[in-house]
């Protein structure tokens, strides 16, 4: 189990995150949502250890993050909110550094990169240097990287950018794959239909403060005529913005 408890970060005056307490079960998808500066990737740096938060603790199985980082970081596959790093490296000069950092041995290594190529539809382009790739290709070699040491904690920001259908297809059953074996997914999306696919629990974000916590399901129970989408609509504060839309929709005939 993961736990946040009373978590906080601030910038200067800006609160990044406020109190922010969650329990992440073994065993389940958990997602993050929330809109654009909501404190979801402020979340998922602070796992990762990319952050420090002001205040507040966060265990992995009751060990503390802060007094054991590098045992913890052993054991988390982590995709960033953009793949545009180690850009002047080739892809299998990256997983090199990867399996490196993990301490893996070499048959894993090989096998499991033999997989995630061919799943990933990325084989062949190994030597390939990453600034060369498209976004959709450099996403797929930041997602082998995490998944390469198959650790027990995969925490992913926004892992579906840039994927094509059938990459995103597969990833998601590799999600459900992991939690079934008893490891823990850890993932923020804008997209409400893949968290409603996916998750067995979720957290919902408003300007660093958690105004969900549950299940999918439940959150659906809430208001049993509506929506996943207006519902979270409704919780974010936000609105469908219909009249908006219909001036805009006018105003653009007018000029035709």
């Amino acid at each position: 189990m993961i736990e946040l408890t009373h978590v906080n970060k601030t910038y200067g005056e800006t609160v990044a995150l406020k109190d922010l307490s969650l329990e992440i079960k073994s065993g389940e998808i958990f997602g993050l949502l929330g809109h654009n500066g909501a404190g979801k990737s402020t979340t998922i740096k602070s796992l990762v250890s990319i952050i420090e938060p002001t205040s507040g603790t966060i265990t992995f199985d009751g060990k503390d993050l802060k007094e054991n980082r590098l045992a913890i970081k052993q054991r988390i596959g982590y995709v960033p909110d953009t793949p545009d790093i180690f850009l002047q490296l080739t892809a299998a000069e990256y997983w090199d550094l990867i399996a490196a950092a993990y301490q893996l041995p070499d048959a894993q290594v090989q096998r499991r990169i033999d997989e995630l190529t061919q799943l990933f539809e990325i084989a062949g382009k190994e030597n390939e240097t990453i600034e060369n790739f498209s976004h959709g290709m450099r996403q797929k070699t930041i997602l082998i990287g995490a998944l390469l040491p198959d650790p027990d904690v995969w925490i992913l920001d926004e892992p579906m950018q840039g994927l094509d259908p059938q990459a995103a297809y597969n990833l998601k059953q590799l999600m459900k794959s992991h939690a079934q074996r008893g490891k823990t997914v850890i993932f923020s999306t804008h997209v409400l239909d893949t968290a409603q696919q996916l998750c067995d629990d979720l957290a919902i974000l408003r300007q660093g403060e958690l105004i969900y916590n549950g299940s999918v399901d439940d959150l659906l129970a809430t208001e049993p005529d509506q929506s996943l989408e207006t519902i979270y609509l409704h919780l974010t504060g936000q609105k469908d913005n219909a009249a908006l839309l219909n001036n805009v929709q006018t105003d653009g005939e007018s000029h035709e």
